[in-house]
């Protein structure tokens, strides 16, 4: 039988970098996951799902030792922000303002994740089980888990990043707080005839935001918020159909464009009502899901492997008492955020009058609105 301190399932973007926390931290550490991320080459499509990485995700990364990694890959820093709802009334952000290079980088995420897969050789402490998967767990005084391919491991604590349908959290017997926002997103990657790689905009719409994010080369992925019953009609479409319906439905600053692939999924939000039971620890999708309307998701994945490893950095022992810290310090933040998501969200996804000139009223004064707004974009990017 394996024995670990410390056996982390899911190898995605979060578990992979809380496998090599606790692995600088000396712990034996075990990382489950069902496939292995296809090698980087610059040819290759860029991945539809891009994160927003905010500094305190990039400072995170590089203490890892997997930053370098991933910028040598593909990385498009990203200096302004601007959102509005009527093109007059804009909230406009910008690094400057806060005296830093960049507000962040938009990544693809299997660049971040094979990124942090290349930092695994590093650490002689640190195993990888791949291609495997989770089947079921015993619980007593210490863990034995059972892989799907028949191999047993035993370990202390369990940390589930299994992402939001999680089969740690399930078998940890954790129930979750979760609703549908009845919404599909839709992530187009194309290309842009207009340069405009240092600027992320959003418009709102009744229907949806509809979001630019910038990457290499003139290209761009757009995030289209609609229906279901749109989303599936567009989503069916050929490239040159929806090249017509986004020139027809996107704000002009986006400017021609070449439509090269497309992705959609649900949009949903789901709590876990608690990070910690049965020596199993939730973090990133596993414990919580947000609205992807500000492009969070990842970086509160990384505040909960940083307060995880500020937790226990220090200690032979791991307790309980530890990681209920971890959620201590984390609960409060990610229910905040998907909080004020989900009003932000819902204040916009209406078409009456009155609540239109509020919330246009609202964003131009909040684009004098001096350092409120600077602390506001500070809380956003981690800061």
């Amino acid at each position: 039988m394996n024995d670990f301190d410390i056996v982390v399932i899911g190898g995605g973007m979060v578990g992979a970098a809380a496998a090599i926390g606790f692995a600088q931290q000396g712990r034996r550490v075990a990382v489950v996951d069902g496939h292995q991320p296809a090698a980087f080459n610059d040819d290759q499509p860029m991945d539809v799902r891009i994160s927003a990485i905010s500094q305190t995700s990039v400072d995170l990364l590089q203490a890892l030792g997997a930053w370098d990694s991933i910028r040598a890959m593909r990385v498009c820093p990203y200096r302004r922000l601007e959102t509005w709802e009527h093109p007059e009334c804009r909230t406009r952000f910008s690094s400057e303002a806060l005296g830093l290079q960049q507000l962040g980088y938009m990544v693809e995420n299997r660049v971040i994740q094979l990124g942090l897969w290349q930092a695994f050789s590093a650490y002689p402490n640190l195993t990888l089980l791949c291609p495997d998967k989770l089947a079921s767990i015993e619980f007593g005084d210490s863990q034995t888990l059972t892989l799907q391919s028949g191999t047993e491991l035993k370990c202390q604590w369990i940390i589930g990043a299994d992402g939001a349908n999680s089969r740690v959290r399930s078998l940890a017997g954790i129930g979750i707080t979760a609703w549908d926002y009845r919404q599909h997103c839709m992530l187009i990657n194309v290309e842009t005839e207009l340069a405009q790689q240092d600027i992320t905009w959003q418009q709102f719409f009744p229907s949806g935001p509809r979001s630019f994010l910038p990457l290499n080369g003139r290209q761009g992925s757009l995030v289209w918020y609609d229906s279901p019953a749109r989303i599936k009609q567009l989503s069916h479409m050929s490239p040159a159909q929806l090249r017509a319906e986004i020139l027809s439905h996107f704000p002009p600053e986006l400017g021609d464009i070449k439509v090269l692939q497309h992705g959609s999924f649900p949009l949903t939000r789901r709590h876990a009502q608690t990070y910690v039971s049965n020596h199993c620890v939730l973090v990133g999708d596993s414990a919580h899901t947000i609205n992807p309307l500000a492009g969070q998701g990842v970086n509160l994945g990384f505040k909960d492997v940083a307060a995880l490893l500020e937790a226990t950095a220090g200690h032979d022992e791991l307790t309980q008492a530890q990681f209920e810290r971890y959620q201590r310090q984390r609960r409060g933040d990610n229910l905040l955020m998907q909080s004020g998501m989900d009003f932000f969200y819902a204040a916009f996804s209406n078409d009456h009058t009155p609540l239109k000139w509020v919330r246009n009223a609202a964003l131009k004064l909040a684009d004098n609105a001096g350092p409120v707004k600077q602390q506001v974009l500070r809380y956003a990017l981690g800061l």
